[in-house]
């Protein structure tokens, strides 16, 4: 049992990895040849405007009396600049939202791992082409781009982390300070003359991070009072610089304002995900080399670079916007050509990477884009350039900047298809392997069939090892990565496990071919249904409606009806009661504290209920016990009033108190021991657990989602009692109190049955509950499902890994009590946790399912239900149950 727990758990790990290298590798490239425009720039300096977290129509569009919100940008795009419209793509986070605006990609997606601080890898920027950069605003932003700079001229200043607090008094004194620190600074600049020199040079740049748009929208929404005048705040301070800078600079007209943002919002104040308030940001430009107003969309990091003449960023994707520019038709048709060079040493270095670790007589080169077709291009543009037709220089640039990219894509992607096929035999294999040892040591199926005990062959073990010999060679003479090798070797032991029970294959299909057709074939749609509801519940959450629905309806069609009327009333109620939990609202779009109060109350009246009635038990109900649940209920009350105490000093806007922040640490790390101080009975336990962990909870709910997880238990509960009917019924043991079954190591071994078809539905159960807990309260797959204010009992200064931790936790708290209901189950129906592995099965199923529907999809979703196999062997062990 041990060594197939362990070896489960490695194969789990790497198809858990598989899914980072598969998709979430590095775009980027190096060792291109820097690309610039060979003829003088319009400007000799560029201020960069990032209005964090502001949405392109809340900048746009007029108030309730028919002015707008930002006067001074207003009269820019009316008669001075051009305007529109900049998209961002997911995750629209600050991070890759600024890496695209200023070094011109799309952000390297494993930069997820590490946070907004760091980077993961080395990549080029408008600030490190620039001759000197000097940056101002958040501590999680500038240094990024300070950080792997050539040289020692990206100049930083940033204020203290503490003062993104989305608690604070007033958001905006953190675009104060960036506006105030920018007017010291050229105050000094004038009594410092190497600084005065420096910053009269050319090919520089001004970078202004303004946060307190994006900190008021997260705290307050973006409907709000304070994020509408943050806007007039932000739009105060940028007039008052553009003044000082023309002043400064004696209107020499040399200088380019962009004013833009790197995400937008939500309406409930999150982002992350794809929908238009997010991706949908403003643009407005003016000054040296900009065209007078129109409205076109484009990509920044190239505009920036042509304006000031420095080279382009040698990631950088975008392509110039030339209806931006104001210059003559030579400079933008130069511009365009070097762009198009530009994206195109990219596409040719990605190229030679993969040919070189590619055998010849396997490589598929990319055929849109040939050698001699990037010849004729190039050689055409130029011929374009030397007669003049400029129009056609641009628009030939364009389809070559087109296809390059398309090449950039193809060779990125270019293993994908063979790491996909060997993680998907992996998965097949391990499937079919345990679904083996599970018939075979747990079933009655293949008993009576007739077996021959046949010699091992060597032949078998001598061809699995030269198929490995001849992977690893394959692999070897390519140059593959380490993790290639692990795709590839692993499905090799796996089968060959698969081979050697090729006798109990023999038999399972000997003893289905005694079933009647009829009932197979009903039995097969039966599962195929189940597993497309699960499926399709990844992509809609109202299909967990329709399931719920369905096993309400269940013990009506069974003899359980019959049996335990008050227990198939119950199983209907509360599992028609949890189908209306996926039909509302994404959690966090309508916060409202009374439902997260009520839902507090049901606890604790349902405690008093369950209090009451133990202690009518005087022969089982130590005054040890009752003192555990008095704390318990102690840990509720105080919970709701922290809720209620936040709530209230935050709209007053004086912050997270200390000692609610003290309550909240202490009670989250108090939820999980005591339980463990509990009776070891089920019903006490799993009690204990509900209560402790809708302590935690409570603290970080913000409405309706706080009813979730006491629904959730009391189906979990009812759910137990049923199969206890279920087993009842069908004579194979006899119903036992839950007050009476004790959680222990020392389990009878002998007490334990085999599987019955009965379980396979048990097991279904399990994943339907867990992808329940999962998706029942919002689609975590998208980010912008994770409303910031669920951590604000906890900490309200800005923590990307504490907050994600945080709701993290608050996202397997369900799990966990589904997790450990099955646990009771298995008890109470004298499972083994060794048979129960049969789960596994349908966790895997659902997974190639999904991978068939949508291979895209896997790259969040896949995450989550590999989160459920590792909780599956570290929750199911016992978890609460087995320990003090």
């Amino acid at each position: 049992m041990l060594l197939f727990f362990t070896l489960g758990l490695l194969i789990h790990f790497v198809f858990f990895a598989s899914i980072f290298d598969i998709y979430f590798t590095s775009p980027l490239v190096h060792g291109m040849t820097p690309q610039f425009t060979p003829l003088p720039p319009p400007a000799r300096r560029l201020v960069l405007f990032v209005a964090d977290g502001l949405r392109a129509d809340t900048l746009y569009e007029l108030d309730e009396n028919g002015t707008s919100r930002a006067p001074f940008i207003r009269n820019i795009i009316m008669h001075e600049g051009s305007w529109g419209i900049s998209h961002t793509r997911v995750p629209t986070e600050s991070r890759p939202g600024h890496v695209a605006l200023i070094a011109g990609f799309y952000e390297d997606v494993s930069a997820v791992a590490k946070g907004w601080k760091e980077n993961p890898v080395e990549f080029d920027s408008l600030f490190n082409e620039s001759k000197y950069t000097w940056s101002w605003g958040s501590p999680d932003i500038l240094p990024m781009f300070a950080k792997g700079a050539s040289g020692d001229h990206v100049y930083t200043y940033s204020y203290d982390a503490k003062r993104e607090d989305f608690g604070a008094q007033d958001a905006t004194k953190l675009d104060t300070w960036v506006f105030d620190n920018v007017k010291d600074f050229f105050r000094h600049a004038r009594n410092n003359q190497s600084l005065f020199s420096k910053i009269n040079e050319e090919k520089i740049v001004f970078f202004l991070h303004l946060l307190g748009i994006d900190t008021n929208g997260h705290a307050h929404r973006p409907s709000s009072r304070d994020y509408k005048d943050n806007i007039k705040k932000v739009d105060d301070g940028v007039k008052e610089i553009v003044s000082m800078f023309n002043h400064f600079y004696g209107n020499d007209g040399k200088t380019t304002f962009i004013f833009t943002s790197d995400h937008g919002m939500t309406d409930w104040g999150s982002h992350g995900a794809g929908h238009p308030s997010e991706t949908l940001t403003p643009l407005v430009t003016w000054g040296a080399g900009i065209n007078y107003p129109q409205r076109v969309s484009a990509d920044i990091a190239p505009l920036m670079t042509s304006l000031i003449g420095v080279p382009f960023p040698l990631n950088s994707v975008g392509i110039l916007p030339v209806d931006y520019l104001n210059n003559t038709d030579l400079f933008k048709a130069e511009s365009m050509f070097t762009n198009a060079v530009q994206i195109l040493e990219q596409f040719k270095v990605k190229m030679t990477q993969k040919k070189e670790v590619t055998l010849p007589f396997l490589f598929t080169p990319f055929k849109l884009l040939s050698d001699s077709k990037q010849f004729n291009i190039l050689r055409k543009a130029r011929s374009y350039i030397k007669h003049r037709k400029f129009d056609e220089v641009v628009s030939l640039c364009k389809e070559l900047i087109h296809l390059a990219l398309k090449g950039l894509s193809y060779y990125h992607t270019y293993d994908r298809f063979f790491l996909g096929i060997n993680v998907v035999i992996g998965f097949v294999g391990w499937i079919s392997y345990a679904s083996l040892l599970i018939i075979k040591s747990h079933s009655n199926l293949i008993k009576g069939v007739s077996k021959e005990v046949k010699k091992p062959s060597h032949l078998l073990p001598c061809s699995f090892v030269a198929i490995g010999i001849l992977v690893a060679f394959f692999l070897l003479i390519q140059a593959c990565p380490w993790t290639y090798y692990v795709y590839g070797l692993l499905p090799v032991p796996i089968w060959y496990a698969v081979l050697r029970e090729f006798q109990v294959v023999q038999d399972l299909v000997t003893s289905l071919l005694t079933y009647p057709l009829s009932h197979f074939v009903g039995y097969l749609l039966v599962f195929t249904l189940g597993i497309e509801v699960l499926v399709l519940s990844f992509f809609y959450r109202y299909m967990l409606t329709a399931g719920l629905t369905a096993f309400a309806v269940w013990p009506f069609l069974t003899r359980l009806w019959t049996r335990a009327k008050v227990t198939s009333l119950s199983w209907a109620f509360f599992s028609v009661l949890l189908a209306v939990f996926p039909l509302m609202p994404v959690v966090g779009r309508k916060p409202d504290i009374s439902l997260v109060m009520g839902a507090g109350l049901l606890v604790l009246l349902l405690s008093l209920c369950v209090v009451t009635s133990l202690m009518k038990r005087k022969d089982s109900f130590r005054k040890e016990e009752l003192l555990v649940h008095l704390l318990q209920v102690l840990s509720t009350v105080l919970s709701m009033y922290v809720v209620y105490s936040t709530q209230s000093s935050l709209l007053r806007k004086q912050g997270l108190p200390l000692m609610n922040q003290v309550i909240s640490w202490a009670t989250l790390a108090s939820s999980l021991f005591v339980p463990l101080l509990s009776s070891p009975a089920v019903f006490q336990r799993l009690f204990s657990i509900l209560l402790s962990l809708m302590s935690t909870y409570l603290l970080l709910s913000t409405g309706y989602e706080a009813v979730f997880p006491l629904v959730l238990s009391c189906l979990m509960f009812v759910w137990i009692n049923i199969e206890q009917e279920t087993l009842q019924q069908s004579g194979v043991c006899c119903k036992q109190k839950l007050t009476s079954i004790q959680f222990s190591y020392n389990t009878d071994i002998t007490q334990f049955r085999q599987l019955y078809l009965d379980d396979i539905r048990r097991a279904f159960f399990l994943v339907f509950f867990l992808v329940t807990a999962f998706f029942g309260t919002g689609n975590i797959a998208s980010i912008n499902s994770f409303d910031l204010a669920s951590v604000y009992c906890f900490l309200t200064v800005f923590s990307p890994f504490m907050m994600g931790a945080l709701m993290m936790w608050k996202i397997l708290i369900p799990f966990v009590l589904v997790m450990c209901a099955f646990e009771a189950v298995q008890l109470t129906t004298q499972l083994s946790s060794k048979s129960s592995s049969q789960c596994f099965f349908f966790p895997s199923i659902v997974i190639i399912s999904i991978r068939s529907h949508s291979p895209r999809l896997d790259i969040t979703d896949l995450i989550i239900v590999k989160i459920c196999f590792f909780h599956r062997y570290f929750v199911s062990y016992r978890f609460y149950s087995v320990w003090f």
